[in-house]
């Protein structure tokens, strides 16, 4: 057993003693990437120093450490994939990628993780890139502390920032995307984690999940995309502590959720979006804590959303609180505060006495007939909105807030 553990020992400190660190750059050990990695063997450190590399699908399959000194670039010459790594625990850091290949039937990166395990890439530049980290049947991989930048013009021929196919554990985080098409991508990917992200600016989506599971995002900022978020066919996500602000236009919200079910959405900010959530076929989530304020809707949530929870939020300064498309309520309303709560305390437990209804007649009707807006705001409006109050007719008569707050809840 005492050999056994020696030769192990021994094994280890061969391994350690053959490391080295190969340099790159102007008098250095290579002058190119590429054959500094034809060169290391597992273990190596490459220390690239500044000045551009005009390189082309460097192809990692050994588990090295790629380090920038004083953020040097590695140029695709739009024309290129520049990085793929298929090797495990290999890390990236402090290297300007510019300028990918861009292609209308090929997903081109700058980086790419294939097949790998425990991959960090980290504090990285991207700059007009195609693609700009694509992870695919990637595990347990860390995206951290990254900047991001693209010049996409339209949805057709730009791509995503952070895209992650086919993955799982993967830890995103701290990073900064702007100008691809949507910020971050997943599409069937399972227990990861999402957070302190910047998503700005971007042709579609701040983020995008598509048949993602068990996944949660959390204290990321979505400010001014296309259309917002969008969370559609999956489960099991957990929101928190986000926010979704300036997403402005016809089809644009804070967030889209689209037959997802069995999540908690809780301590997130919805702000100056056309619509804060916008909810369809979505069931049995735990909207809870979360603040709304300064949206044109609050909230539309279609008919064929069930078993919801929305359960002590703010709705401040909402030009409509809630729309629906239907007269059947399926989800409850329970201890929110409204601030267009008319109601009374009569017993001071700080609870209104009478229910809110929170649909108004005129919301249901701009949601039908949009030129109906000019009219916003005049006496009209009010006055309809008044007597559907004192006798309702046309609003869900059970979509209500039995037990709404006097004063705005601290969250």
């Amino acid at each position: 057993m005492r050999l056994i553990s020696t030769t192990i020992l021994l094994c280890c400190l061969c391994c350690v003693a053959q490391a080295r660190t190969l340099t790159v750059g102007k008098g250095k050990m290579y002058s190119s990437v590429k054959k500094a990695v034809e060169a290391a063997v597992a273990g190596d450190t490459i220390c690239i120093y500044p000045g551009v590399y005009k390189e082309q699908h460097i192809d990692v399959a050994k588990t090295i450490h790629l380090r920038g000194i004083g953020l040097p670039v590695l140029d695709g010459e739009k024309k290129y994939e520049i990085l793929t790594i298929r090797a495990n625990n290999v890390t990236v850091e402090g290297i300007c990628f510019r300028y990918s290949g861009r292609s209308s039937y090929m997903d081109i990166a700058a980086v790419r993780i294939a097949e790998s395990r425990n991959v960090v890439i980290r504090k990285n530049v991207f700059e007009i890139t195609f693609f700009g980290i694509y992870s695919q049947h990637a595990t347990a991989c860390v995206i951290e502390g990254n900047r991001l930048s693209s010049d996409a013009k339209d949805e057709i021929n730009s791509a995503n920032g952070i895209h992650c196919w086919k993955s799982d554990s993967m830890l995103i985080t701290g990073n900064t995307i702007t100008g691809h098409r949507d910020g971050i991508y997943f599409e069937f990917v399972t227990n990861s984690h999402i957070k302190n992200n910047y998503s700005y600016q971007n042709i579609r989506y701040g983020l995008h999940f598509m048949f993602s599971n068990s996944d949660t995002y959390t204290a990321n900022t979505f400010r001014n995309n296309g259309a917002g978020v969008a969370v559609m066919y999956s489960n099991h996500i957990n929101m928190f502590k986000n926010t979704f602000a300036d997403n402005w236009g016809s089809a644009a919200y804070g967030i889209l959720l689209k037959d997802i079910s069995d999540g908690t959405i809780e301590g997130n900010r919805f702000q100056n979006n056309s619509v804060g959530v916008m909810m369809e076929g979505s069931s049995r989530l735990k909207m809870q804590k979360n603040t709304y304020t300064q949206n044109g809707w609050a909230m539309k949530i279609q008919a064929n959303c069930m078993d919801n929870a929305i359960v002590q939020n703010n709705f401040t300064g909402n030009s409509f609180d809630i729309a629906t498309n239907g007269e059947l309520v399926l989800s409850k309303f329970e201890k929110n505060y409204w601030d267009k709560y008319e109601g009374y305390d009569l017993n001071r437990n700080g609870i209104g006495d009478v229910p809110y209804r929170p649909v108004s007649l005129y919301a249901m009707i701009t949601e039908r007939n949009p030129s109906s807006m000019m009219l916003y705001r005049s006496f009209i409006s009010s006055l309809i909105d008044k007597m559907e109050k004192i006798m309702p007719a046309l609003t869900p008569v059970e979509l209500k807030d039995d037990s709404p707050m006097m004063k705005p809840l601290k969250l």
